[in-house]
């Protein structure tokens, strides 16, 4: 059992959080380590295993914070006192998720790994604030789109979603995956995270 306040308890858990997001900012997820985490945290290594037992859950709880920071961007949306059009709805959504490179950033690792590695006590949080986004957005299309069928509202969810696992490989381009395109005569156009988001709510939103 943990020994602290609840405040100490999360305070040190977020600091355990916000290390790990420090460093996957310029180290992939296979380079970090708990060790490393430990370096950037103003406590001792050992003291992490007081509240994650591995990196994934670490991830894993970043992943969640990431979920909650987009809930609170659909939330707005929800809480929008106009019915917003179908094209301004698509520009409101395609601009919270530009907002969240981080969550589509995690979006496109390995989460199976990462799932699996973890104790189902922090996957069913994960998944609280997973299942949240997926709800929130069943709600906005619910306010701003009432004519929407239940079944429409579901295939929206079953192709959004999964098509956010995808975004960030497709706006994150380095230059050396340019030079290979180039060099493989890929035909490509780089677009932003709100332009390729903003391209697929059109389309499903079924926007004239």
């Amino acid at each position: 059992m943990i020994k602290g306040t609840p405040e100490l308890i999360a305070g040190r858990r977020e600091e355990i959080i916000n290390a790990c997001e420090k460093l996957y900012e310029t180290m992939s997820f296979k380079e970090i380590t708990l060790k490393e985490i430990g370096n950037v945290v103003p406590f001792s290594r050992p003291t992490i295993y007081n509240y994650f037992q591995t990196k994934e859950e670490i991830f894993l709880a970043l992943f969640a914070r990431e979920y909650d920071r987009w809930n609170e961007d659909l939330t707005t949306i929800l809480e929008n006192p106009e019915i917003l059009s179908r094209t301004q709805l698509a520009e409101d959504v395609a601009s919270s998720l530009a907002r969240r490179t981080q969550l589509l950033k995690l979006l496109s690792m390995n989460n199976f790994d990462m799932e699996a590695n973890s104790r189902p006590e922090m996957l069913a949080a994960f998944k609280t604030s997973y299942g949240r986004s997926m709800h929130l957005m069943c709600m906005v299309l619910n306010r701003h789109c009432p004519e929407m069928t239940v079944a429409e509202v579901q295939d929206f969810i079953y192709i959004f979603f999964p098509f956010m696992f995808g975004i960030y490989p497709y706006t994150a381009v380095t230059e050396k995956q340019k030079a290979a395109m180039q060099e493989a005569g890929v035909d490509y156009v780089y677009q932003s995270v709100y332009e390729i988001t903003y391209n697929c709510l059109i389309r499903l939103l079924d926007v004239q």
